[in-house]
C-alpha cells in the first residue's frame, strides 16, 4: 500500500470561491440547435475571440447538417473584430488544433462532439493547440456578456482564406511518428461515424500499411448509420464488419474524432479504460514517466503504470485539464508519457497537447502489429475492473452533493472535482456533466459485486 501511495499523487485544484464558466462545459459550449445554440451566439463568440485573439484565427467544423451556418457566423465575428480568418472546412478537432499550433494564433471549432444530431457547439482553440483553460474562457464570457468587444473599421476588417487542404499536413503528422509500412498486411475496419475522421483515420492506417475497411465512411451531418456516440449498441455493424474480413480489430470514432474506441477480432465491445491502459502500458514500457489522467478514470491506469515505476497523476475532469497538467508538468522538467481520460480520448505528448483518435488508432494498430498476439490477447493482459456508470437528473445537485458528504465524512474523500470517495477496495465519483444535463455516478472495483454494492448505497444516500 506505501510503494502504490508514493506512485501516485492526486492533484487538487479545487477552489470554490474563484469564478464559474456559464455558458462553456467541460469542452466548449453546446446546445440544441434554435434554442440554446444559434448563429447569433457564436457570432458574439467569434467578435469576443477576435477581441482577445487580434490575429490570424482558424476555424474548422464537423460534419452536422447547422455546421456551415454556426461556421458562417463565427467567420463574421472574427472578421468583424479585424482578425483575419483561415477556414479549415471540415475536419477533426484534434486536426485543428494541430494546424493551430503549426500556424495560427488561435481556433475555433464548430462541433458537439459526441452530443446528438441536433446539437452543436464550439471549442475555442488557444495558440499552442490546447482548449482554452478556465480562466480565459471565463475572461470570454465576460467579454460576451458585456459586449466589450473590439470592432474594426472599414480599413482593419479581417481577410478570409480557404486553406482546407492543409489535413494532409495532419496526416502526415501522425504517421511520422511510426516506421514505414509498420503495419504491413493488417486488416482494420475503421467507422467514423459519417464525421471527419472519414477524410483521415483511414487514409493514416493505409499510409502505414493497413488494409482498410470503412463503414458510415461519408460525410453526413443527419448521422444515418449510427449517433455520433460510438456506444457498444451503436457498433454492431463495425463488429459484423470485422468478423466478415477479418480484420485484426475495429476503431469507431466519436463526432469530432477526438476520441477513439475499438472492437476487438472477435467484434467485442473493448472498453475504453482497457484500451487507455493498453496503450499506457506501451508508453510505460518504452519510455518511463508519468501518467495524467481525470479522477474519473478507472484504477486499472494507476496499476498498469505502476507495474513499470511510473507515477499517475490525477486532475478535474476533462481533457484541458489533462492537457495543461501534462505541459505544466513538463515545463518544471518532469518527464511524461502518457495522458487521456478513460472514454477514448488519449494524448500523445510527443505529437500533441490535445485528446487525438486518429492518433490513437495508428498507436493501437502499431501496437497489435508489433505484437505476436491479437488485440484481445493483448487485453487479457490487462488487470480486470468493473466500473459501473449511471445518470442522475436533479433540481438540486448541490442538496446531493451535501448528503453524500455528511453520509461519507469518515472515509478518503477527494474533491478534485465533484465528490471521489474511497474505500479500500472500491470508489465512487459523483459530479455534474460538463456537456449535459444531468449529474454522473462512476462506481468501480476489482469485483463487480463490489461495484454494484458501491453504485446502490450512493444511489440510497441520493
Amino acid at each position: 500500500m506505501q510503494q502504490e501511495n508514493k506512485q501516485t499523487e492526486m492533484m487538487t485544484m479545487k477552489n470554490d470561491n474563484k469564478p464559474k464558466k456559464v455558458l462553456f462545459g467541460t469542452n466548449g459550449v453546446r446546445g440544441i440547435i434554435g434554442e440554446g445554440m444559434n448563429p447569433e451566439l457564436v457570432m458574439k463568440i467569434g467578435l469576443a475571440l477576435g477581441s482577445m485573439i487580434q490575429g490570424r484565427v482558424a476555424i474548422g467544423r464537423d460534419t452536422r447538417t447547422s455546421g456551415e451556418a454556426l461556421a458562417a457566423a463565427m467567420r463574421s465575428g472574427l472578421l468583424a473584430s479585424g482578425c483575419d480568418v483561415i477556414d479549415l472546412g471540415i475536419l477533426p478537432t484534434p486536426a485543428l488544433q494541430y494546424l493551430v499550433r503549426e500556424h495560427y494564433d488561435g481556433g475555433a471549432m464548430i462541433t458537439a462532439s459526441h452530443n446528438p444530431p441536433d446539437y452543436n457547439g464550439v471549442k475555442v482553440i488557444e495558440g499552442d493547440g490546447t482548449e482554452m483553460d478556465d480562466t480565459r474562457t471565463i475572461a470570454l464570457e465576460s467579454l460576451i456578456f458585456s459586449e466589450d468587444i473590439t470592432m474594426a473599421d472599414w480599413k482593419n476588417v479581417g481577410k478570409l482564406t480557404d486553406e482546407s487542404d492543409r489535413i494532409e499536413e495532419y496526416i502526415r503528422a501522425i504517421i511520422s511518428h511510426f516506421p514505414t509500412d509498420c503495419c504491413r498486411n493488417m486488416i482494420v475496419v475503421v467507422d467514423p461515424g459519417s464525421g471527419p475522421a472519414a477524410a483521415t483515420t483511414p487514409e493514416i492506417l493505409r499510409r502505414m500499411g493497413c488494409t482498410v475497411h470503412t463503414i458510415n465512411g461519408r460525410f453526413d451531418g443527419t448521422f444515418p448509420g449510427r449517433l455520433p456516440e460510438p456506444s457498444p449498441e451503436g457498433l454492431s455493424l463495425l463488429s459484423e464488419t470485422v468478423i466478415a474480413t477479418g480484420a485484426a480489430f475495429g476503431v469507431a470514432h466519436d463526432g469530432d474524432a477526438d476520441r477513439a474506441v475499438f472492437v476487438d477480432e472477435t467484434g467485442s465491445f473493448m472498453n475504453e479504460n482497457l484500451t487507455f491502459a493498453m496503450l499506457a502500458r506501451a508508453a510505460c514500457a518504452t519510455h518511463p514517466g508519468m501518467v495524467v489522467t481525470p479522477v474519473s478514470t478507472s484504477d486499472v491506469i494507476r496499476e498498469v503504470a505502476a507495474g513499470y515505476g511510473c507515477p499517475t497523476i490525477y486532475t478535474p475532469v476533462g481533457s484541458i485539464s489533462v492537457a495543461r497538467t501534462m505541459l505544466s508538468l513538463i515545463q518544471k522538467g518532469e518527464t511524461v508519457v502518457f495522458g487521456g481520460e478513460g472514454n477514448g480520448g488519449q494524448i500523445f505528448p510527443n505529437h500533441q497537447f490535445c485528446r487525438d483518435g486518429g492518433m490513437t488508432a495508428a498507436a493501437m494498430a502499431e501496437l497489435v502489429a508489433g505484437s505476436a498476439q491479437s488485440i484481445s490477447s493483448l487485453a487479457d493482459e490487462i488487470p480486470s475492473y468493473t466500473m459501473i456508470k449511471e445518470k442522475i437528473y436533479s433540481d438540486d445537485p448541490e442538496g446531493l452533493f451535501l448528503k453524500v458528504r455528511r453520509a461519507c465524512q469518515s472515509l478518503e474523500i477527494d474533491e478534485t472535482d465533484g465528490i471521489h470517495i474511497r474505500w479500500g477496495d472500491a470508489w465512487a465519483l459523483i459530479r455534474p456533466s460538463g456537456t449535459e444535463p444531468f449529474i454522473r455516478l462512476y462506481a468501480e472495483s476489482r469485483d463487480p459485486k463490489r461495484a454494484e454494492e458501491v453504485k446502490d448505497y450512493i444511489l440510497s444516500l441520493l
